[in-house]
């Protein structure tokens, strides 16, 4: 029996129950990576390990994550999305079910860093591209929505994970965590696949034929997407992002550790990435909004949130009581959770909806070089000077720079200049080509150019596929 081809985006209906399992997805796993802080401090005691040594642990996760997300990506688009979520679910918890039984840190990085960090790429790409799919011109809200669970996981995790420690030492606290990611396969389940018009016609566009009949070389081509890697309006939001993630996570790894090196005690330093967290969810459904509203262009909203979290990074150094401490911390958790859902809205908008799957995969390889080395070099600056000051001077830095990359991509320096949508089939192979190299001297031309299917067309490409 054919599948069904909604004519156009949703914007609703069960997308809303997607956004309801993006949001307990985000949760379990990226509000359990920016409460991993407080076990930060418990294996630099346990193992007697360097500070930069243990921030390997959390670094390797978020980059084996983003690295494997192609992976993710292709097997989405070849068995489709709830199958690889559920499996991302089961390694998730399997990976910490092992760092359970660990002696020392390398078993950490392989259980921790590699199986649940895979895990966690399985599950979060595919959810991220099924919001994109159900949501047009409610996407930036809807995204925000779905990220709040970060913000909600790191109110909640950070003094919960502190009491597990406390109460059943740092093993027992992972295997608790553990039992709570098994709850990334129920959400899994509820994610029912969308196929839009855009998806097919491209699947079977002139001169590309049948996936089926194409050689191994040319299918993992197709299902990674590598095309996108000649796009540079693409390739520069990459590099933008994979600036902000050297940056990004620093204050999630090491901002309960400086809290406690200048005195405040434990619960205390919690409680600051929990208000933290607060603040993220506050951020994050404000951005939403607003940037629906498309009073600013969403480059332009991206780079301001960039700027904001950059200088509230090198503001942390500057907090010395508690309070001031804590609205800094605010201001930082506000800015972070604003950025990450105009990340992914404006991803669609240079790409195209139809290629969202592997654009997201790409991304989040490419950009895992930041998130691999940004944790690590702030340990090392910390071991180095004996406190985190450079380490956050130069992790805001790291974002300052990232906002500067975001005016290269097309129409950044004009206000009025709106990118528009790509859509994925074109008349001939190299007006393809042209578009998909769109820079600033041709946007003009790309509507003449990437011109709409007939509706004729569209009905006899779908009974093909069927």
């Amino acid at each position: 029996m054919a599948t069904r081809v909604p004519a156009e985006v949703p914007d609703g209906g069960w997308g809303w129950v997607i956004v309801l399992a993006a949001f307990l997805m985000s949760a379990l796993v990226f509000g359990i990576i920016r409460s991993f802080g407080v076990f930060f401090v418990a294996f630099v005691e346990y193992f007697s390990e360097a500070s930069s040594h243990v921030s390997w642990i959390t670094s390797t996760a978020i980059a084996v994550q983003q690295f494997s997300s192609p992976i993710a990506s292709a097997l989405s688009n070849y068995f489709g999305a709830r199958p690889v979520v559920m499996l991302g679910g089961f390694l998730s918890s399997s990976g910490l079910i092992f760092a359970c039984l660990a002696t020392n840190l390398i078993h950490l990085y392989l259980s921790i860093g590699l199986l649940s960090g895979f895990g966690w790429a399985l599950v979060f790409t595919p959810s991220v591209a099924a919001v994109c799919q159900y949501f047009d011109k409610k996407r930036t809200l809807a995204m925000g929505m779905a990220f709040t669970g970060v913000g909600i996981g790191s109110f909640v995790f950070s003094p919960l994970f502190q009491y597990l420690i406390d109460e059943y030492m740092w093993r027992g606290a992972l295997l608790v965590i553990a039992g709570m990611m098994l709850n990334l396969m129920v959400c899994g389940a509820l994610i029912r696949p969308l196929p839009l018009k855009e998806d097919l016609t491209r699947a079977v566009a002139p001169g590309e034929g049948s996936l089926c009949c194409q050689g191994a070389r040319s299918m993992i081509f197709d299902l990674l997407d590598l095309s996108l890697l000649r796009h540079w309006p693409f390739l520069t939001l990459v590099l933008s992002v994979t600036l902000i993630n050297a940056g990004y996570f620093v204050p999630y790894v090491h901002f309960v550790a400086h809290a406690q090196s200048i005195g405040f005690d434990e619960y205390e330093a919690a409680f600051l990435m929990s208000v933290a967290g607060v603040m993220d969810l506050i951020g994050r459904l404000l951005s939403g909004w607003f940037s629906d509203l498309r009073k600013m262009r969403l480059v332009h909203i991206l780079i301001l949130w960039t700027m904001l979290t950059g200088l509230s990074l090198l503001a942390i150094p500057l907090g010395r009581t508690y309070p001031v401490l804590m609205l800094i911390g605010m201001a930082n958790g506000f800015c972070a959770g604003a950025l990450t859902p105009v990340v992914f809205s404006l991803l669609p908008e240079i790409v195209g909806i139809g290629r969202i799957y592997g654009a997201l995969g790409l991304l989040q390889m490419l950009e895992s070089v930041g998130g691999l080395l940004g944790a690590p070099i702030s340990g090392w600056l910390r071991d180095v000077t004996g406190n985190y000051t450079a380490s956050f001077m130069v992790a805001g830095a790291f974002l300052l720079l990232s906002s500067l990359f975001l005016f290269g991509i097309p129409g950044a320096l004009s206000c009025s200049c709106v990118l528009p949508a790509r859509h994925p089939q074109t008349k001939n192979a190299e007006e393809e080509e042209e578009c998909k190299s769109m820079d600033g001297s041709n946007i003009s031309v790309l509507e003449e150019q990437c011109v709409p299917i007939e509706p004729a067309s569209i009905a006899s490409r779908n009974a093909e596929v069927a």
